[in-house]
């Protein structure tokens, strides 16, 4: 039976053969028959944020971008750290959305996949919170050395990580059905 629900997924790398660009597919693979899984493709094409810009008709990519995340039922970010922090090209598209709300409630999954990737992962769910995208405990996954861990064809080759990120697909689509709970 198809799947109603859609996910927009948001890659924090601006890499071609970025592992949580791998991540994102292999989670789309695993997450077939609950949800679809839109992979968004604009991050480095959207501006720099400037509030002065951010007015009711701001850039193509912009107003684009928005369109998106309010079209989806449910967005994943995947993304690495960059400098133990959150990856600029990321940050600035979550700038984008803080006055016209598109994450406001939207059920929100992330998963953090980097070398070590704690600090990056706390600074993003404080953004996350601030926003108020809705999420739990369980729509959210830190994955250390995530390089030995999925491979370039998208495939999860640690079985504690694969268990991880299926159990993540889990929660994030019952909150997607019951985004009150």
């Amino acid at each position: 039976m198809p799947t109603s629900k859609t996910v927009l997924a948001i890659c924090g790398s601006t890499r071609a053969q970025s592992s949580n660009l791998n991540l994102i597919k292999a989670f789309a693979e695993l997450a077939k028959g609950l949800f679809e899984v839109d992979i968004f493709t604009g991050l480095a094409k959207l501006p720099h944020f400037n509030p002065d810009l951010d007015t009711e008709s701001p850039a193509p990519e912009v107003t684009a971008f928005r369109n998106q995340l309010k079209a989806a039922d449910g967005i994943l970010i995947c993304t690495p750290e960059y400098a133990m922090g959150v990856p600029g090209s990321l940050k600035n598209a979550i700038d984008w959305t803080v006055s016209s709300m598109e994450f406001h409630q939207k059920p929100t999954a992330l998963i953090t996949a980097s070398s070590v990737g704690q600090k990056g992962h706390l600074a993003l769910l404080e953004t996350l919170m601030v926003i108020e995208a809705k999420m739990i405990e369980e729509s959210k996954l830190l994955i250390p050395f995530i390089k030995t861990k999925i491979n370039a064809e998208g495939v999860i080759t640690n079985s504690d990580t694969l268990n991880e990120v299926k159990t993540l697909i889990q929660s994030f689509s019952n909150l997607m059905i019951n985004p009150t709970e």
